[in-house]
């Protein structure tokens, strides 16, 4: 009963059942969304923060609602407080530039702290801990073309200068700085580490509504068909809907959509039938024909093998040395036998009868004609039928008289008996004869180098379109055989 369930949309289920299988299939969904967005949230919290597409050499901002200010709590994601220092540090040189001018004491105190940050920012990499050293080597990067110095930390030296700012301007510098490196600096975030060393994430109480209801909502389910379906215990009942404990768990969150999927399907909101169809197919066409003709090639082998060992040999024509297991107390090899004699007197003989008189009646009136009273005789007018009545009634008595002496002995218990006796010094006589070592070896070769030309020409030669077309087959007979949409209800 733990078996997957097989992915098909039934037109049993009632309407009130179908559109609570879809409130639960819809309610699955959208937590299976939260799980995939939160898997996919650090690596493009870049777009959530900023909303940038790159394309080439352009830059398409989206708009969109500050969700990194709702969702960084949820991951546990704070400003990097060493980054944040020097994004704070810049905007209050932008304040002091506006209030005092670019020449004043205070705004030379200010350059002399960002180029002391700066250096310090170089050393200590405080993107590091979101894993975005990458970022910084871009900022030092776009520094260096800027300035125009391979030394990052010259260059920086450099731009945070009143001489500096002055040549080139300061609203000129200001606008290239909140362009190309404010928007890097920004992306750096902290994580904390909680005690079990994992990043502190607090996912789980958002999930956790969404898991009560499944959980309560998996009990009432199972409960009921264990309920409502007589030797279905509870736990069997679990087992049956085990996928819905994947909505359950608190780890490996991507598993449900499995659930998800089959909840779907179940609740005719998308059809699957079709895609498990096309996947299965695919899947089996692949790998088919090379387990085909791997099982082919080993049982080949293995007769081989028993055939250059002598096993076949010695199972054949020493069968009162070898231990054997009889399961009905018959011989079949004898049964068979009798059956195949029977059928050849009763049924094959009669109707091959006329055939087999015609050839005895040509060979007797060969021997008529070569006796030397016979051209006499065929010379004498009153005479000359004889030899014809002769010939076919010597026929006639001839064959009659065999068959009923096989059937005679077929009947008769004597009979059967030395027919049967017949029929087993016949075998032990091929097999007395076949044992010659050079009627052997040469039976063996020859099977060898048969089953090798079947190995050659039959197995090896399988190809895709062999298997393709015995999946189209496969295809027909299972359409064939599947019962009309109505026919087959299943239990939730």
């Amino acid at each position: 009963m733990s078996s997957v369930p097989k992915i098909t949309r039934k037109k049993s289920i009632t309407r009130r059942n179908l559109w609570f299988e879809r409130l639960m299939a819809l309610l699955a969904s959208a937590n299976l969304g939260l799980v995939l967005f939160d898997l996919s949230y650090t690596p493009w919290r870049n777009f959530w923060l900023q909303g940038n597409i790159h394309l080439l050499n352009s830059t398409i901002k989206i708009p969109l609602p500050p969700i990194t200010k709702w969702y960084d709590p949820i991951k546990g994601i704070e400003p990097n407080r060493d980054t944040q220092k020097y994004l704070d540090t810049v905007n209050a040189l932008e304040e002091q530039v506006a209030q005092t001018g670019l020449q004043s004491p205070q705004v030379e105190n200010l350059l002399a702290e960002l180029r002391r940050l700066s250096s310090e920012t170089i050393d200590t990499d405080p993107f590091r801990v979101a894993n975005k050293s990458g970022t910084l080597e871009k900022i030092k990067n776009r520094m260096r073309d800027r300035i125009g110095l391979d030394s990052a930390r010259q260059s920086f030296n450099t731009f945070w200068t009143q001489d500096y700012l002055s040549k080139y301007g300061w609203q000129k510098e200001q606008i290239f700085f909140n362009t190309k490196i404010r928007p890097l600096i920004e992306t750096n975030y902290y994580r904390p580490i909680g005690e079990n060393g994992e990043f502190v994430d607090y996912l789980w109480i958002v999930d956790l509504p969404f898991v009560i209801l499944f959980g309560l909502e998996f009990l009432g389910r199972t409960w009921f068909i264990s309920r409502r379906h007589v030797g279905i215990s509870w736990l069997d009942a679990m087992l049956w809907r085990w996928y819905d404990i994947l909505l359950l768990i608190p780890f490996w969150r991507w598993l449900r959509v499995i659930p998800v999927t089959i909840r779907l399907n179940q609740a005719e909101l998308v059809d699957l039938e079709r895609i498990q169809t096309q996947v299965t197919q695919g899947f089996v066409a692949t790998f088919a024909e090379e387990i085909t003709e791997v099982v082919v090639v080993r049982v080949i082998k293995q007769v081989q093998g028993s055939i250059e060992r002598g096993e076949i040999t010695r199972w054949l024509f020493q069968s009162e040395k070898r231990t054997y297991i009889d399961i009905n107390n018959i011989n079949e090899v004898e049964a068979i036998a009798e059956i195949i004699i029977k059928m050849l007197v009763y049924r094959v003989l009669p109707k091959i009868q006329p055939d087999l008189s015609a050839i005895l009646r040509h060979n007797i009136e060969s021997i008529l004609k070569n006796l030397p009273a016979y051209k006499n005789i065929q010379s004498i007018p009153l005479l000359a039928e004889i030899p014809n009545q002769l010939a076919e009634k010597l026929v006639t008595e001839i064959s009659q008289a065999a068959y009923e002496a096989i059937t005679s002995a077929l009947e008769d218990p004597v009979g059967s008996k030395l027919s049967a006796q017949l029929v087993q010094h016949f075998g032990e006589a091929i097999a007395s004869e076949a044992q010659n070592q050079q009627t052997l070896e040469k039976i063996q070769s020859l099977l060898l180098a048969m089953l090798e030309e079947i190995k050659i020409n039959y197995v090896e030669r399988l190809s895709q379109e062999d298997i393709e077309q015995i999946m189209e087959e496969t295809r027909k007979i299972h359409q064939l055989s599947q019962p009309q949409d109505g026919q087959i209800s299943h239990y939730k």
